[in-house]
């Protein structure tokens, strides 16, 4: 006879079923993985620190290197990937939140619904650390995770300011556009080239630690040398001149209106804010140059009173300057409208269109109509500019304008270089309210003027108007959040740096170079561990 199989549970106990014992391990998992997952998160968080208004450079590669020994500590690429989305959602929730403001404050969306969707577009930006902790855990321990770590992160760095129209804010490079001696790097590779060496100083400090605390000396010290020599070399190469003086300086006059977001588009408004524009120009003596912000004058170009107008014309010429002036452009028989910027004044009318637009700002994506219904955004189709414009002829200078985002896109910046002696940005910064966007644009700003030698001039309507020297540092900035007008006097600059020859190109294929060595060393030891496992 055969014997009864003993009960796997004591009687009265029901048998858990597969799904709910997966479901048991899983939530086991999540439970343990919490604590390190938090930590990401507060090492995402605190590595915002590096970017202004803080400018704690030094914190950036820092918060790189505990990514990565958190990274280097994970059972798998699963793992790894969930540690760098914990890490990127600290780091964007923590630098790009105030798109908030813009769509609960100004664009009138129900809170919930701002606070959800400021939270998913931060979860968006936080796949490209996910993307990157995952292939730097496919790589071996050692120095190919150091490489590919570095390598993947300008990689996808690069990937987010390009995908959809690009989102490049908070590339870690700017967190240098302050003290830092990497600043050196930018005109010779541009911001990515500096990410590349925050990320490489950053694997290079985990590594020398993780060697230290195993007792292998040269190899730290290797690392700790390593690093030093890319700052110093930063160093070093911010005392090159790589662009000189060009033409006599010149006299400039940047407007700041300090116009409210939630005034500036109401048409009883409307006769206010051409009255404050009007008397802060008349008040410019001087100046053969006066900039307004962007669409700093809230009406169609061909609905601007043309007594108006006249008389804007007529106070430039009597002063021998010329004007810049931000409308919004109604062109094509008013089938087009453009963000667009026009001279008047000694030279020829020029007109310059923004040609890289704000998604949901200026333009809808295909099959997001429906969102348009929670969004209260004025003028929400834009037509884009052509790429191939050319800087305006201004007051003895050739004057390259962009468009607030614009500036924040290096590559094309320089399509109106080399020609061009003075980079112009306006901006209307507005949208985001008292927050950090507004010091973390000036300090983009001071990556452009960098990059290609050459001043930059920022006229915002509420901040943060200011002067840029070719070396990136801030001459004069004005009090945001004020009526105010910045003077100086600005040198413009001619000459090539090599950014402006091959752009991105030169930091994107060192990064490829970079981790095509570290995937070959990973190669290469995982085929030695095989023979010896063999």
């Amino acid at each position: 006879m055969n014997e009864r199989a003993a009960p796997d549970a004591e009687p009265g106990v029901a048998r858990a079923s597969p799904r709910a014992a997966r479901i048991a391990r899983a939530f086991d998992q999540a439970r343990s993985a919490l604590p390190v997952s938090l930590a990401a998160l507060a090492a995402g968080a605190v590595c915002t620190f590096a970017f202004a208004p803080f400018e704690l450079f030094w914190i950036a590669p820092i918060a790189l290197a505990a990514l990565l020994a958190l990274i280097d500590s994970a059972p798998s690429r699963r793992a790894a990937a969930w540690r760098g989305f914990a890490f990127g959602l600290g780091y964007f929730l923590g630098g790009v939140s105030w798109v908030y403001v813009s769509l609960n404050v100004y664009g009138s969306m129900p809170l919930p619904l701002a606070a959800l969707a400021t939270l998913g577009f931060c979860a968006y930006l936080a796949l490209f650390p996910a993307l990157c902790a995952w292939a730097a855990k496919a790589a071996t321990a050692g120095v190919a995770r150091v490489l590919a770590f570095a390598a993947c992160w300008v990689l996808t760095d690069w990937l987010r300011g390009w995908l959809f129209t690009g989102f490049s804010w908070q590339a870690i490079g700017y967190s240098q556009a302050s003290a830092s001696a990497l600043a050196g790097w930018a005109p010779v590779a541009g911001v990515h080239s500096i990410t590349l060496v925050v990320a490489l100083s950053g694997a290079g400090l985990w590594f020398a630690c993780q060697a230290a605390a195993g007792r292998r000396p040269r190899p730290a010290a290797l690392a700790i040398a390593a690093i030093a020599a890319l700052w110093i070399s930063g160093a070093l190469l911010a005392r090159v001149q790589w662009t000189a003086p060009s033409g006599e300086p010149i006299e400039v006059a940047l407007l700041q209106g300090n116009i409210a977001q939630d005034m500036k588009w109401r048409e009883d408004r409307l006769a206010t804010t051409l009255e404050t524009y009007w008397r802060m120009i008349e008040a410019v003596e001087g100046a053969q140059l006066v900039v307004l912000p962007e669409t700093a004058l809230p009406v169609l170009s061909d609905r601007l009173p043309e007594d108006y107008l006249a008389r804007l014309v007529a106070r430039a010429r009597a002063q021998r300057a010329d004007i810049l002036i931000g409308l919004v452009e109604r062109a094509g028989n008013g089938r087009n409208y453009y963000n667009s910027v026009f001279s008047v004044g000694t030279a020829p009318v020029q007109v310059y269109r923004k040609q890289h637009l704000v998604p949901f700002g200026e333009f809808i994506p295909p099959l997001f109509d429906w969102v348009m219904q929670w969004l209260n955004i004025p003028l929400q189709d834009f037509s884009r500019g052509a790429a191939d414009q050319v800087p305006m002829e201004l007051s003895g200078q050739r004057v390259a304008v962009n468009i607030c985002y614009e500036d924040a896109f290096g590559e094309e910046i320089i399509r109106q270089l080399p020609a061009a002696s003075i980079l112009v940005n306006v901006s209307n910064t507005a949208w985001f309210g008292r927050s950090a966007a507004q010091p973390q644009h000036l300090q983009i700003s001071r990556m452009r003027a960098l990059e290609t030698g050459r001043p930059m001039l920022r006229s915002t309507n509420t901040g943060m108007t200011a002067v840029i020297d070719p070396r990136g540092r801030v001459l004069v900035v004005a009090e945001p959040f004020t009526e105010t007008t910045v003077r100086a006097t600005v040198q413009g600059y001619q000459g090539v740096t090599p950014f402006v020859r091959v752009g991105n190109y030169g930091a994107i294929g060192l990064a490829l170079i970079i981790g095509a060595v570290g995937a070959t060393l990973s190669f290469r030891r995982r085929r030695e561990a095989g023979r010896l496992a063999a």
